[in-house]
């Protein structure tokens, strides 16, 4: 067994992760840039070194999860569920929308969904989850400060109403805070709630090898309600959705079509 198998065996010891069901040739290749601008020629002294410092295997996981987000990455998207895909789950929710922002990085994801959502319903007719498996990356989101970059794409609306600008910083009001729960999650080994309206997992899955994407498929369609939505990123289209119990409500929307 080479020293990069064996790092993926004992890391996955150390944080429950299975790098084996990332894509070897991208997982791999970041992960060799990473340990050789840190110094280390192996990836087992690599993995000795994260044992005793904890920031290094902070900066790992960060590396390792892709977090890259913007708010209304893919505006078209977002008007695609505002018109079309919102007005459909309200109509057919059961009671209060359950929403889950799975992979949700530094969290502009489900700040973005807290701000359309509040654009139509009250606080007490929704609820945001929203999960990644980096602590680091969920301590940022909770704290809500960004770049000016990442607010690009997010209608200046929003912008007026709920962000407040402290040099070339960017803070989320405490309103839109609020309304999100953040959880860790490993999308790859732990247990999916169940009965949600809405389930955005964006540029995430691209990462992931066949048999992982048809793993989180299979369980996002189980923790979905019956006709709740799948909302995937610009890459991540479901070339068979019927296989995973889900039909293409319009590209990139895919509804939970059995039980």
């Amino acid at each position: 067994m080479n020293d990069y198998a064996i790092f993926v065996k004992k890391f996955y010891i150390k944080s429950g992760i299975d790098l084996n069901l990332y894509k070897e040739a991208q997982m791999k290749r970041r992960m060799v840039a990473l340990r050789e601008k840190k110094g280390y020629a192996s990836f087992l002294e690599y993995l000795k070194a994260m044992d005793t410092n904890r920031e290094l295997y902070e900066e790992f996981l960060d590396r390792m999860t892709i977090n890259v987000s913007e708010f209304y990455r893919n505006p078209i998207r977002w008007q695609q569920l505002e018109e079309d895909i919102l007005p459909h789950l309200i109509r057919t929710s059961q009671g209060k929308l359950r929403v889950w922002s799975a992979a949700c990085s530094t969290g502009e994801e489900p700040y973005s969904l807290a701000m359309l959502l509040s654009k139509h319903l009250a606080p007490s007719q929704f609820s945001i989850m929203a999960t990644d498996l980096d602590d680091v990356v969920i301590e940022k989101a909770k704290q809500g400060k960004y770049h000016e970059r990442a607010l690009i794409d997010l209608p200046e609306e929003f912008q007026k109403r709920y962000f407040t600008r402290r040099g070339d910083d960017y803070f989320i009001s405490d309103e839109i805070k609020q309304l999100v729960t953040f959880k860790k999650h490993n999308l790859l080994a732990d247990v999916y709630e169940r009965n949600f309206d809405l389930i955005v997992c964006r540029n995430v899955l691209i990462y992931f090898t066949e048999e992982a994407k048809e793993k989180v498929y299979t369980s996002f369609q189980r923790a979905l309600r019956p006709g709740g939505m799948l909302f995937v990123g610009g890459t991540e289209q479901i070339f068979q959705p019927k296989r995973y119990g889900y039909a293409m409500k319009q590209s990139f929307f895919y509804e939970k079509i059995d039980g």
